[in-house]
């Protein structure tokens, strides 16, 4: 999904004035790709999916960096492709399914 330019334009007042707020400033937003993990989290799953996978990417990828592990991208990158990859599965499949061993971050 690309964002128009005024919608683009809004994320990035809202992420600066968040970043700031937070004391995070050395915080880069990949805008496009949290979008598109929410809303195919919408798709795939329904109301509020979309705000709780976001957070959840967020958080796995803070997790990520602070371990030293992955440059902050990565992580984020890392981690929005693998809730992209459970969209398409819907709420079927998940770690409890065959193959999924070892598949974390």
């Amino acid at each position: 999904m690309t964002l128009t330019r005024d919608e683009d334009s809004a994320l990035r007042h809202w992420s600066a004035r968040l970043i700031q707020a937070l004391q995070i400033l050395d915080l880069e937003v990949d805008h496009d790709k949290i979008v598109q993990v929410a809303d195919e989290s919408l798709k795939a799953v329904g109301p509020h999916a979309d705000a709780i996978s976001a957070f959840i990417v967020g958080y796995a990828a803070g997790t990520a960096s602070t371990d030293g592990r992955k440059s902050t991208q990565e992580a984020v990158h890392a981690a929005s492709n693998k809730v992209l990859e459970l969209c398409e599965e819907g709420e079927s499949g998940g770690p409890d399914e065959k193959g999924w061993a070892k598949r974390a971050q």
